[in-house]
């Protein structure tokens, strides 16, 4: 005669197979959301912040007399931006629980990152040959082409933004040096003015 036996327990700290699968399925299901996703961590105010900084750079390197200071008082307000846009897009980022390593995300930055890193090669080899005149289309034209880029991967208004930009750099390329450093006033500035609210009012700040 068969002896009957209980059935086996599982251990307190065993999940059933079907709850592992199904942990597994939310898991991926959530990389793949990261991946395709927007980045919507774009700080608005803090574009805001940076085109009153921009515009005041712009007067400021209108008033000096030198190339030399003009160039110093754009690349003053190139580092004061770059700090401005890196504090605010980190903290904007880490309120809405986004993260800058991985999906979206890092694909916005690392697009930025390159057009930058030209721009700022370019300037130092435009200075040292005395092409000076050819900065303000440059530092628009990179700085468009690198939103342009970044924005594929963000909200919707931002390649607006950077087709804005480049539309300036174009114009620079043909006008007298004076009227650049308007235009460097009228991009970095006015547009970061008008699209920095736009996204601060439509995308949480």
């Amino acid at each position: 005669m068969r002896e009957d036996r209980p059935p086996a327990r599982r251990h307190p700290t065993e999940r059933p197979a079907s709850e592992v699968h199904a942990t597994e399925h939310l898991r991926y299901i959530r990389e793949m959301m990261e991946r395709t996703g927007s980045f919507t961590a774009v700080p608005g105010w803090g574009g805001v912040i940076i085109g009153v900084t921009a515009v005041q750079a712009a007067v400021l390197a209108g008033l000096t007399e030198t190339t030399a200071g003009w160039l110093l008082a754009w690349v003053a307000e190139a580092v004061v931006a770059l700090s401005v846009g890196a504090v605010t897009l980190m903290r904007k980022a880490g309120q809405s629980g986004v993260s800058l390593r991985s999906g979206a995300g890092r694909k916005y930055v690392l697009s930025l990152l390159p057009p930058m890193a030209a721009g700022a090669l370019l300037t130092l080899a435009l200075w040292q040959a005395d092409q000076a005149a050819l900065l303000p289309a440059l530092w628009l034209l990179l700085y468009g082409a690198g939103t342009i880029t970044g924005g594929a991967f963000s909200v919707r208004v931002i390649p607006l933004m950077g087709l804005a930009f480049m539309g300036l750099g174009v114009v620079a390329l043909f006008v007298p040096f004076a009227w650049g450093n308007v235009l460097l006033g009228v991009g970095f500035g006015g547009l970061h003015l008008v699209f920095g609210y736009i996204i601060a009012k439509n995308y949480g700040g």
